[in-house]
């Protein structure tokens, strides 16, 4: 699941969360459902593995799917990449042409019906809806201020491909605005912006460490011997998020 959580000034609102049923594992599962398809010399046991090792070794995000077919299709041995493997059990190697999964595995951030037909909206989407829902005096410093966050934003061009989607969808509701207004109102342009970081990787648990280094961490935290004393009921409450029902 990939989350998509608003923060203006340092407060979460978390009736704006939305989240999407899309991330690492759906990437892969997807690289291997492409391999199956072409591929017949991958060991069935290392099928899921192997399309791991692809996904984090060649996979990239692209600006236009229709011109990467058409690139492949140009210059195939420009694009391709081998993968070497070798069998666990036989210890026989074995090769893998890599070729549009390059491209498609992380396409469906963007196309998620590629791999989910019950759902439909491209992460860009839901980033724009999950800001629009927002009160209005914090959404053009959460335009400004998108940070990335896991090891599936970590793919080549991801941010460039993400900041552009949303820049297009901004900039057509500022567009229609005028129209509506016939001219006479002239929207200030807003400044959309993605970023990427070297914690990005590793942000979740860098989050978390800082959270649990601090002195506060212990008065929202239920200790064992709390558990041990009340049972698991405890966990449904925590001064943090409030009740959980």
């Amino acid at each position: 699941v990939t989350h998509v959580i608003p923060v203006p000034e340092g407060y979460v609102i978390g009736s704006c969360i939305k989240h999407i049923p899309i991330a690492g594992r759906n990437i892969t599962s997807f690289i291997q459902s492409l391999l199956r398809e072409r591929e017949v010399g991958i060991p069935p046991e290392q099928s899921l593995e192997t399309a791991k090792a692809i996904k984090e070794r060649y996979c990239y995000i692209c600006p236009d799917i229709a011109k990467e077919f058409a690139k492949y299709d140009t210059e195939p041995a420009k694009w391709m990449r081998h993968y070497e493997g070798m069998n666990a059990i036989t210890k026989n190697p074995f090769g893998v042409d890599v070729g549009y999964e390059r491209f498609l595995g992380p396409e469906i951030f963007f196309h998620p019906e590629f791999s989910n037909p019950d759902f439909t909206t491209p992460l860009s989407e839901i980033v724009d809806t999950v800001i629009q829902n927002c009160p209005i005096d914090v959404r053009r410093p959460l335009y400004n201020n998108i940070v990335l966050s896991g090891g599936s934003t970590m793919f080549r061009d991801f941010g460039r491909r993400l900041q552009r989607d949303i820049k297009r969808s901004v900039d057509a509701r500022l567009r229609i605005s005028e129209n509506l207004s016939e001219g006479r109102i002239k929207p200030k342009p807003i400044d959309v912006s993605v970023i990427s970081h070297h914690m990005q990787r590793y942000a979740v648990w860098f989050g978390g460490s800082m959270l649990a280094s601090t002195p506060e961490f212990y008065q929202v935290c239920h200790t064992k011997a709390a558990y041990e004393e009340f049972g698991p009921s405890i966990c449904r409450h925590n001064p943090v998020f409030g009740t959980m029902t």
